[in-house]
């Protein structure tokens, strides 16, 4: 494989394979910000053409997920575009899972997308944005300038957990719609309006957000999605040759490295067809 380092327009990695399939696909973590080379390269093993971008936190960027331009995603496809491929896919997680729906339904080159641990709705920053706040709460994405409807959060929520250790927020996110349940038809991404392949993954145990309700509700909105999911999988699921997740100081995410690896063993296969297409 060859491994090339990205600087502009953002810091990222392109990994090409020996041999060079038709599929490239977009690699995104979620709200780490990292350049998320080891799934990149798992990818890339698999004949694919692999690229994963820092699209926050770096030189020139929002240092929080607060009113991300989606063209950022964009300009990374018209790279990969640039390559040869002739299949364009997102594989994005949490956060980026987010980041991957949206993109496909605003790019229509975007022939699949998987959506891993996702969101149906479009949420409120995570940190703060350009000019150092992160109060108010804004959208977390913009597109053509124009901030993306959103569901803020309801600060009134405490978690359950001591305030010395790690803590699941799943219940913010749930209380939060609640608050604002007004707000929730001008915020849920509308997939059907995506013309990519949608395969989405989930686990039921997601201790961050709920993100198998979620996926159901994408599911509910595209007909002609794919969902696999396991009860007792968290936030992270871990696809083949990838090691466990590392723990949080400061959240819990539901599920075990076991379970974790178990819902990313089952998806596997259904990634690389999709993938493929």
């Amino acid at each position: 494989m060859d491994e090339r380092e990205v600087a502009e327009p953002w810091e990222g990695v392109l990994i090409t394979p020996d041999v060079i399939g038709h599929t490239g696909v977009l690699v995104l973590a979620g709200s780490s910000g990292r350049i998320d080379r080891e799934r990149a390269r798992i990818l890339a093993q698999e004949g694919m053409t692999a690229m994963s971008i820092r699209w926050f936190g770096g030189p020139g960027q929002s240092p929080g997920i607060c009113e991300i331009p989606l063209e950022t995603f964009v300009s990374a496809i018209d790279l990969l575009e640039s390559t040869g491929v002739h299949r364009i896919c997102l594989l994005g997680s949490s956060k980026g899972a987010e980041a991957a729906l949206l993109t496909s339904v605003h790019d229509p080159r975007v022939d699949g997308v998987v959506a891993m641990s996702p969101t149906s709705v479009v949420w409120g920053n995570v940190g703060s944005g350009r000019d150092g706040r992160d109060r108010p709460y804004r959208s977390s994405w913009t597109w053509k300038g124009q901030p993306l409807p959103f569901i803020p959060y309801d600060d009134n929520w405490t978690a359950p957990e001591p305030a010395d250790g790690p803590v699941a927020i799943r219940g913010w996110y749930e209380r939060s719609e609640r608050t604002f349940a007004g707000l929730l038809p001008a915020a849920e991404i509308p997939i059907e309006e995506s013309r990519a392949d949608v395969l989405l993954v989930a686990g039921g145990d997601d201790a961050m957000w709920p993100s198998l309700p979620f996926a159901e509700r994408l599911l509910a909105r595209r007909g002609t999605a794919r969902l696999i999911s396991r009860a007792d999988a968290g936030h992270r699921p871990r696809l083949p040759g990838e090691g466990p997740a590392p723990e949080s100081p400061r959240f819990l995410y539901g599920g075990d490295a076991a379970a974790d690896a178990e819902l990313g063993a089952a998806a596997w296969p259904h990634i690389l067809d999709l993938l493929r297409g």
